[in-house]
């Protein structure tokens, strides 16, 4: 096996854990001597070991002389834990094979400097695209606090989400349905309107074919607080819910759910919802990850305020017609062309019957 074999078994285990890291990165590390592995590991878990670490305990003495390869940049800190780059140095390991530089300011090339002062042979850049791909909402939410946001939509092939009626069961079949609780298994957060909770009752959880999976908390949306306190959201127990409110709603009414533990108002200093205020609030509670599958209204503010960093679109192959029925996207929409969101397909694929297209936020080149 070469540099680019093992890099690519790291990358496996640190995608084995991805979105049950956060705040953290998933992690990977694989450690190599004589050509044969003595050593893996992954980060299970914020706030516990991290992936060289657990690669290092398996190898034990056996790490001298060995090269360990690393799905990102070892730290170089103290955090909730030692820095990753030091317990390399102690061991012995006389090669580091990272994919990628770590963008989180408290890193950004330390802990390579770290090694190589060290005089420890570090290379960078063996499997950097794909580590890139798997550290694009960490690298956003370390750069700005708040999370990656991806909102999801289902429409027909007009661009309807429900009927005149507002009948919208259901518009995709089973498989992409059964991916939308893969994106919720992967996030920290999902978020949807009080509109949705009212009109569906939703439980917002994840329901794998497996029955595994981790239930995202449930952020609602709710200018006035009108959430009825029988929602499953509220009753079910099954996931933290986070209702966030405008500063108009009376302390009565917020005292409704003050002896649900399950449950936490937020009450925004602004008259409606804003949109900004949300995420940099979510971004210090630790969301990394947030699923939008609101309505029409929820996906317009998020557009409107240009924090959608990825959209996937499932499109059926159906015509529903009218000029009433609802679109994915509502608001006040944006006025001019030059003005509109840029996204650019990143992929495409056929799930069953329908067309699933995920498409990211342009770089500025």
């Amino acid at each position: 096996m070469n540099d680019q074999a093992y890099m690519e078994a790291a990358l496996n285990l640190a995608k084995s854990v991805h979105g049950q890291t956060s705040p953290n990165p998933p992690v990977g590390a694989v450690i190599v001597k004589n050509g044969a592995i003595i050593g893996m590991g992954a980060h299970m878990k914020a706030g516990e070991a991290h992936a060289e670490v657990h690669a290092l305990r398996m190898a034990g003495s056996n790490a001298e002389n060995a090269t360990i390869y690393v799905t990102l940049e070892p730290c170089s800190h103290y955090g909730k834990t030692p820095p990753c780059a030091d317990a390399i140095i102690e061991s012995g390991i006389k090669r580091v094979v990272i994919a990628t530089k770590d963008e989180n300011p408290k890193v950004a090339g330390e802990g390579i400097k770290k090694l190589q002062q060290a005089n420890i042979s570090v290379e960078l850049g063996v499997g950097k695209e794909s580590a890139d791909e798997l550290y694009i909402p960490f690298f956003h939410y370390a750069a700005t606090k708040t999370p990656y946001v991806t909102v999801k939509s289902a429409t027909s092939l007009d661009g309807k989400t429900a009927t005149v009626t507002g009948a919208s069961k259901w518009i995709t079949g089973e498989q992409a349905r059964a991916d939308v609780h893969r994106y919720r298994d992967e996030n920290d957060a999902i978020l949807v309107g009080v509109n949705t909770v009212i009109a569906d009752d939703p439980q917002l959880t994840t329901r794998l074919s497996n029955g595994g999976g981790k239930n995202p908390t449930r952020i609602i949306l709710d200018t006035h607080l009108r959430t009825p306190q029988k929602a499953k959201v509220v009753t079910d127990g099954e996931a933290d819910t986070w209702i966030f409110t405008g500063k108009t709603v009376p302390k009565e009414k917020l005292d409704y759910f003050s002896g649900n533990s399950g449950v936490t108002i937020t009450q925004l200093d602004t008259d409606v919802i804003d949109i900004n205020q949300v995420l940099k609030h979510l971004g210090r509670e630790g969301i990394m990850t947030l699923y939008v599958e609101g309505g029409a209204a929820i996906n317009g503010s998020f557009l409107k305020m240009n924090k959608i960093n990825q959209l996937i679109t499932y499109i059926a192959p159906k015509l529903i017609g009218g000029k009433d029925a609802p679109t994915s996207i509502a608001g006040q929409g944006i006025e001019s062309i030059d003005d509109a969101l840029q996204l650019e397909v990143k992929s495409h694929e056929m799930l069953g019957d329908d067309l699933k297209i995920i498409s990211v936020l342009r770089e500025v080149r």
